[in-house]
């Protein structure tokens, strides 16, 4: 078995990528499980009403992207978020190039964070994607990617920051995976305060029985009944 721990700032728990790896493969995605203390959710949830610390504000009803808003981090990243990235992306990374191989691309990732934030800009991607959402009664966020570019890490974390039951009701992760000639299917994940979530950003390859295929992944929020649900979205490729 496979155990990282995470750097002090993020989490002291231990990971096991082993098995991360092993779910990713069955389903297209993970649960981490205590990835943020409650009190490291507060603090970030509290961020939301900093507009100095964001780039920009979406209202997804104004693109049809669902009812919600949510806002964009700027450079520098808050500590805790940059900890996120630069620590969990040594971890997926080799996930990532697995599943590049199996799927017959020939795009790899470098094993540190920086060198692939280095390939973004190069590119022309500057402008960071790590994201605070928030949504209130009657909200939802429509099934989408978060492509933003040329260079698209497979991979992304949204961490839920609010606790079901007691901030809010309904409002559950859903994702979507369509095979081809096959009707999509539909899964929703649970998750408490502080559990994170790795997902397939776009493609995850299948085994069936003419060989390997790709499938198309996409996420969304369902309708939230009640309360207030605040989420912060980790993508570790930057945006043109």
């Amino acid at each position: 078995m496979m155990v990282v721990s995470i750097a002090n700032k993020v989490s002291a728990m231990a990971i096991d990528w082993q098995r991360i790896s092993d779910e990713l493969g069955a389903r297209g995605y993970a649960i981490i499980p205590s990835l943020l203390q409650s009190t490291q959710c507060s603090a970030l949830v509290d961020l939301y009403t900093r507009p100095d610390l964001f780039r920009s504000r979406v209202v997804m009803s104004r693109h049809g992207f669902g009812r919600g808003e949510y806002q964009y981090f700027k450079y520098p990243l808050p500590d805790l978020v940059a900890s996120l990235r630069r620590t969990l992306y040594p971890q997926l990374a080799p996930i990532a190039n697995r599943w590049n191989e199996l799927m017959g691309s020939v795009v790899r990732y470098p094993h540190e964070h920086e060198e692939f934030i280095a390939r973004c800009h190069a590119a022309g991607q500057l402008r960071p994607t790590p994201l605070l959402l928030q949504y209130e009664a009657d909200d939802y966020n429509c099934l989408h990617q978060d492509l933003y570019g040329e260079h698209v890490f497979p991979l992304q974390v949204a961490t839920l920051l609010s606790q079901p039951g007691r901030d809010f009701s309904g409002g559950e992760f859903v994702l979507t995976e369509q095979r081809p000639r096959m009707q999509s299917r539909a899964e929703v994940v649970p998750l408490e305060q502080g559990d994170a979530v790795v997902f397939a950003v776009h493609h995850r390859p299948v085994t069936g029985t003419r060989g390997i295929y790709r499938v198309n992944m996409r996420h969304g929020v369902s309708r939230l009944r009640s309360g207030h649900r605040h989420t912060l979205g980790v993508i570790f490729h930057d945006a043109t």
